[in-house]
């Protein structure tokens, strides 16, 4: 997969394309990018992704909303679905007073455009002008071809990625990796922390997380901690601290991995948060704590061994 930041860095002779911001490439997104990829490689032609960064709502004053996906990230897994080619567009006021019509003729110039796969409710181009219809119009003068893809919706509704911010940012996990179609994720650089939990027994990894992204609700859970190609049981902490500072307001994240025992400082760590244990409490004594932890790590041993 190639990742590109800008549309002018890119020149492809024929392509697939769908556009949007695909933020968590969650299942409804899955199902537009199963539809591009597997028409493209029949094709013979690259299936290409373009997406933005900021996210529109932010350019658009919609409040400072929280991302699921980092650009980096959202490359890497769309590239796990089969894309051949991410275009991560800065999007700002000049890209969103773009006709629908101008927008297409550069993206017919520089990717070589065949055919247009949009999401249901996809919409492009100034005053969103550019729905399913209009697009389809310009494809006719321009010489491409659209597909719209429906809803993929359950008992709860359309999967949207709002809706998953929303149970993440809840500690729902669980039922947000159901709508994703995989564990939320987080990364980071390990930085050094205040080494208590190497004082009490349980050394820490302490991640510095963009904060920019979606933080799951302080507690403690069970994640798959990844180091490069390792991967590693983590009991992993979002949290104060408040047996140790109880007047501490940002949450730290800091991941217990089991079974390890190597200076990881400096590392980039990515944790997949596969369920959530308990809440973070204040205990009465270290020991009650060193207890606490021992029993989240069995917890941690039990559930990932079966996932």
């Amino acid at each position: 997969m190639l990742h590109y930041r800008s549309l002018e860095e890119v020149t492809l002779p024929g392509s697939w394309l769908t556009v949007g911001v695909f933020d968590g490439v969650h299942r409804g997104h899955q199902q537009i990018i199963n539809k591009l990829v597997a028409g493209a490689h029949a094709d013979g032609l690259p299936a290409v992704v373009l997406t933005f960064d900021p996210h529109p709502a932010k350019v658009f004053g919609r409040g400072g909303i929280k991302l699921l996906t980092l650009p980096g990230e959202r490359a890497r897994l769309l590239g796990e679905f089969g894309v051949d080619v991410v275009i991560t567009q800065t999007f700002d006021r000049e890209l969103a007073n773009t006709t629908a019509l101008d927008f297409m003729k550069h993206l017919k110039t520089q990717l070589g455009l065949v055919r247009l796969i949009l999401g249901y409710d996809s919409t492009l181009g100034k005053n969103r002008e550019g729905n399913a219809a209009r697009l389809t119009e310009i494809g006719l003068e321009l010489g491409y071809g659209v597909e719209t893809v429906s809803a993929l919706g359950d008992e709860s509704g359309v999967v949207s990625s709002t809706e998953i911010r929303k149970l993440v940012s809840v500690g729902k996990v669980e039922e947000a990796a159901r709508l994703m179609g995989h564990p939320y994720q987080l990364q980071g650089l390990v930085t050094h922390g205040d080494s208590r939990g190497r004082t009490i027994g349980f050394p820490t990894a302490n991640l510095e997380y963009a904060r920019e992204k979606v933080l799951p609700a302080g507690g403690i859970y069970a994640c798959w901690a990844y180091l490069g190609e390792e991967r590693h049981m983590a009991a992993v902490n979002l949290g104060t601290n408040p047996t140790f500072t109880p007047d501490k307001q940002t949450l730290n994240v800091e991941a217990y991995l089991l079974d390890f025992n190597r200076d990881i400082y400096g590392e980039m760590m990515r944790l997949e948060f596969i369920a959530r244990l308990r809440d973070e409490l204040k205990y009465n004594s270290v020991e009650a704590l060193i207890e606490q932890i021992r029993r989240d790590v069995e917890q941690t041993r039990q559930i990932l061994g079966t996932a």
